[in-house]
């Protein structure tokens, strides 16, 4: 029997103190940010995790995976690799990584062209990456 394709995606832009989400449709191609999640040491509080796939029903899970400029595994990779494989584990949903290299960077340049002034920790951009992680991860899965 074939596996049906995913029709919701959850991305997830992994961080030691806080975390970012976006939701999208995979038939539509669409994608939204959500929220911004706090994080102990890259430690989420799972049961917010939780909350949130109950309320969006995702089909997969994406992780963004924080690579070096010249493709090889930065010391943020392996504490995203292992929060997916947990994210896995606790929730049973496919997981897939995505890379991620400069969407923190373009996220934030996103925000300083809506008029933010650079205040990060007031109006973060966890979210906004995430989406733009989960936009690309959608433009490869359509290419």
């Amino acid at each position: 029997m074939p596996r049906t394709p995913p029709q919701t995606a959850m991305a997830f832009d992994y961080g030691l103190r806080q975390i970012g989400v976006a939701t999208g449709n995979c038939l539509l191609g669409t994608s939204q940010p959500l929220v911004v999640l706090n994080a102990r040491d890259g430690v989420p509080n799972w049961d917010d995790i939780g909350r949130l796939l109950q309320e969006w029903q995702p089909d997969v899970l994406v992780v963004g995976l924080p690579l070096n400029m010249d493709g090889s595994a930065s010391e943020l990779s392996q504490r995203a690799e292992k929060f997916a494989r947990r994210l896995h584990g606790r929730f049973g949903l496919p997981v897939e990584m995505a890379d991620e290299r400069l969407s923190s960077f373009e996220a934030k340049s996103q925000q300083r062209e809506r008029g933010h002034r650079g205040d990060y920790k007031a109006s973060p951009v966890d979210s906004q990456a995430a989406e733009l992680i989960l936009r690309t991860w959608l433009a490869e899965r359509a290419g």
